[in-house]
């Protein structure tokens, strides 16, 4: 099942358990306040005020978490295709009769980091493979043109830019896999659900529900997780990284 789509359906299940739970708040303040109707709602705002705080907390935390590795997943791919771009053009370095083949092999390469990087994680096994098989056949002739060179700037400024590009696409495949462990998430529903408990204790003391107060706290709530975890994987729900993969696409289209 897709981690977004499971995202989703977890994300209106806790819509209608905060619902639920506000309900049960509600009813469970009603029965309190017949029981004592001065002490029902003794020293329960520092509580409340303890619980709604931290789920604040925990989601400007997981937020900000998200938010931050969905840039470094956008920034990683401009700087792989910095790293390409340089790459190709040191191969000017080498000798004339070697460059057609490493530039071959290198358009091939592109092609095949476009297709893996555009495939959700956990698909794109058998295309990493493939670009590893690439990357040595591009290692293997460099290191070959650079010990036929007279010359040291092939060593120099090729094989370096050859290292940067290589360890970039082994960054940018760790990046779409690292993700905050599950307990957050499962902690962040768990506060949510206290927190519409609560409330539900604190709408007791009104005789009418307020049904506009009561979806509007539910549904801000839900669709902010919801948020979270989309941002959390870039290549399968509503906010993307794709658009920036026009980068390396560019200088795909460049390599002549």
């Amino acid at each position: 099942m897709s981690p977004i789509f499971l995202c989703a359906v977890l994300s209106i299940a806790l819509f209608f358990a905060m619902l639920a739970c506000i309900e049960i708040g509600r009813r469970i303040g009603h029965r309190i306040i017949r029981i004592d109707p001065e002490g029902s709602r003794a020293g329960l705002g520092a509580v409340e005020g303890a619980v709604f705080a931290l789920l604040g907390l925990l989601i400007a935390f997981t937020f900000s978490g998200a938010e931050g590795r969905f840039e470094d997943r956008r920034h990683l791919v401009i700087q792989e295709a910095n790293a390409v771009g340089t790459a190709y053009l040191r191969i000017d370095l080498l000798s004339p009769d070697i460059q057609p083949n490493l530039r071959a092999l290198f358009r091939s390469y592109v092609d095949e980091r476009l297709e893996a990087c555009r495939k959700p994680p956990g698909s794109e096994q058998a295309d990493n493979a493939r670009c590893s098989e690439l990357q040595n056949q591009i290692w293997e002739l460099s290191v070959a043109a650079c010990r036929a060179s007279p010359s040291q700037a092939p060593s120099m400024l090729l094989l370096p830019a050859l290292n940067e590009m290589f360890d970039i696409a082994t960054t940018r495949s760790a990046a779409r896999i690292i993700h905050p462990p599950g307990i957050i998430f499962a902690m962040l529903a768990i506060v949510a659900l206290g927190s519409a408990l609560l409330g539900g204790y604190g709408m007791a003391a009104g005789t009418k529900r307020s049904w506009l107060h009561i979806f509007a706290f539910v549904a801000i709530i839900a669709s902010t997780i919801y948020v979270i975890c989309d941002i959390e994987f870039p290549r399968r729900g509503i906010i993307r990284v794709d658009a920036i993969d026009q980068v390396l696409v560019d200088v795909r289209s460049s390599m002549k």
